[in-house]
């Protein structure tokens, strides 16, 4: 047995345990900050993402919103200290409807989102010359307006937008929205902890052990050998099996998984242009099918849910430079929650589903239909709350801390999520919204009264 020592200990090597290493060990100075993880940096999970940010968040309260505006503040940050290596990009998430009474709930919960602190909602009930409506640029956030701006004039939103539906009634583009190279920005933050004395272990952690009631050794094996590390601080940032790891320590999560997917869509074609914002279908789907198709799938009771009416959310956003093709297609249609395997198993139908979803939304991806090879997908696990909101804090055994249930946002939160941590780690003072996001939040009446208010996927797309 090899014995060792660490400050911290950090379980997981994914973007929410590097991010913690980068604000412990380059902007706390914490010397002695071990990483463990049996796969490599920014695998399972991290390098499954769509890669997007925003910070166009429902309530209740403002944490959410104020959580991700310090976040995004963190990766503008980063991106103008490092010439933008990880090409930060800000074109803007755009919702849109085919509905007038679900028009009129996107403007309801944009004041609301607005008035929480994502910036000002600016209405656009005319087109030219009248509407100061412009739209994002293909490259860069510097000088972008924040907040939103709600179309609801549809001459307008064709204009910028020819090949959206011509159903469409309104759009809703949130600004300071958009995505950026995760694992370039993931081993960015790795390379610097490094630099500044934290250290990488490919080992797989298998048990925890408490003295007095405080972490004292973390026991984890490599491929040759079982190491004993003894430290005073343990952070779980497992990803899917932050319950796993918190069992060690007598501690059970309130978290669960899901499944979602994505498919990497060459558009030979050229149906969308390249320099468009993310774009979501924010209406239900029925999926356009001929009637041989539909007799065939009435027959069998494993497909007939393919008629039936299936929920809001499909989305998509250009993937790669001017010169890609690729399109980044995602509907999570399903939310059961699930234990995590891997490699993870996905539908078979999942990229037709999803092709056709988005016809419903982009007529002229119906050229596609039975004419394109299959494209490429993968995904990986949401490990959330049952509001959707994270645990970042102290777990109630000394010493021991998560940084977890980042659901579809770990990377555009893993900034702020991680400076909070090491806030709390030190003893430095916490921000005004700290407390939204401590496993202890479940004992408090007052929160118990506000998730009531909410939805189990509250702002999810």
């Amino acid at each position: 047995m090899t014995k060792a020592t660490a400050d911290i200990v950090i379980c997981g090597a994914g973007i929410a345990g590097i991010s913690t290493a980068y604000y412990l060990a380059v902007k706390r100075g914490v010397k002695n900050v071990l990483i463990v993880d049996e796969l490599p940096p920014m695998s399972l999970t991290s390098d499954k993402s769509a890669e997007c940010y925003r910070n166009w968040w429902p309530g209740p309260g403002n944490a959410m919103v104020s959580l991700m505006n310090h976040s995004i503040d963190l990766l503008e940050t980063m991106a103008q200290e490092t010439g933008n290596i990880f090409n930060l990009s800000r074109r803007g998430y755009l919702y849109l409807t085919g509905d007038i009474a679900r028009a009129r709930a996107i403007k309801d919960s944009a004041v609301e989102i607005s008035q929480l602190g994502a910036g000002p909602l600016r209405i656009h009930d005319s087109g030219p010359p009248h509407s100061a409506y412009n739209r994002s640029p293909a490259h860069g956030f510097d000088g972008q307006p924040s907040g939103a701006d709600l179309i609801i004039d549809p001459e307008l939103i064709m204009s910028h937008y020819p090949f959206i539906t011509k159903d469409v009634v309104a759009a809703l583009h949130a600004r300071r929205c958009g995505w950026f190279s995760a694992q370039q920005l993931g081993m960015y933050m790795l390379e610097q902890a490094i630099d500044h004395g934290a250290r990488l272990l490919t080992a797989r952690v298998v048990s925890a052990s408490l003295r007095g009631g405080r972490v004292h050794t973390i026991k984890v094996q490599d491929s040759e050998r079982d190491i004993k590390v003894s430290t005073d601080a343990f952070v779980i940032a497992a990803g899917p099996y932050i319950s796993d790891v918190a069992a060690m320590l007598g501690i059970d999560l309130p978290v669960f998984n899901e499944l979602h997917a994505k498919i990497a869509f060459r558009d030979h074609l050229s149906v969308v242009p390249r320099d468009i914002p993310m774009i979501i279908w924010s209406d239900p789907v029925s999926l356009p099918w001929s009637v041989d198709e539909r007799e065939e799938l009435a027959a069998s009771a494993d497909t007939h849910w393919l008629l039936r009416e299936l929920p809001s959310g499909v989305h998509f956003r250009p993937e790669g430079g001017v010169d890609s093709l690729v399109l980044l297609m995602l509907w999570t249609y399903n939310v059961d929650p699930v234990e995590p395997a891997w490699p993870p198993e996905f539908d078979p139908v999942y990229a037709e589903v999803v092709l056709r979803g988005l016809t419903q939304m982009i007529p002229r991806l119906c050229d596609y239909l039975g004419r394109t090879a299959r494209p490429a997908i993968d995904g990986g696990y949401y490990c959330k709350t049952r509001e959707n909101r994270p645990l970042i804090g102290p777990l109630p055994v000394d010493g021991a801390f998560i940084i977890g249930a980042l659901s579809g946002f770990g990377h555009m939160a893993s900034p702020a999520a991680a400076e909070l941590l090491a806030a709390h780690i030190t003893g430095e003072a916490l921000p005004q919204y700290a407390p939204a996001f401590l496993l202890s939040r479940y004992h408090d009446p007052d929160y118990q009264a506000l998730l009531d208010q909410s939805g189990t996927t509250s702002g999810q797309l």
